[in-house]
C-alpha cells in the first residue's frame, strides 16, 4: 500500500495545527465568549479526529475485504476488471469520437 499522505489529509492536519495555534494564542485572553469559542473549537477538533479515524478504519476494512475477495475469486476479479475496462474504454472512445465531429 502506498504510504504517501493524500493532499486532503495534509490540509486537515494543517487546519488542525492552525486551530491549535489559535487556541494557544487566545489562552490568556479572558472573556466568556472567547472561553466558549475555545471550548467549541476543542470539541470540533476532537470530533474531526474521531471522524478521520473512523474513515481511515473503514477504508482499511474495505481494502482488506477487497483483497480477500480477489484472492478467493481471482478469475472472477479478472473478468470484472476486464469488463469494467472495456466499458470505460468504449465510453471514452465514443466521447472522443463525438468531440471530433
Amino acid at each position: 500500500m502506498n504510504q504517501t499522505t493524500p493532499p486532503l489529509a495534509n490540509e486537515m492536519d494543517h487546519l488542525a495545527a492552525e486551530a491549535r495555534a489559535l487556541m494557544a494564542a487566545t489562552a490568556d485572553i479572558a472573556g466568556e465568549q472567547v472561553s466558549e469559542a475555545r471550548k467549541r473549537l476543542h470539541k470540533a477538533l476532537e470530533r474531526g479526529r474521531e471522524m478521520a479515524g473512523n474513515v481511515r478504519d473503514q477504508a482499511v476494512a474495505g481494502a482488506k475485504a477487497a483483497d480477500v475477495a480477489v484472492h478467493e475469486h481471482p478469475y472472477q476479479a479478472i473478468a470484472i476488471g476486464v469488463g469494467v475496462g472495456a466499458v470505460a474504454g468504449f465510453l471514452i472512445a465514443r466521447r472522443c469520437a463525438c468531440s471530433r465531429e
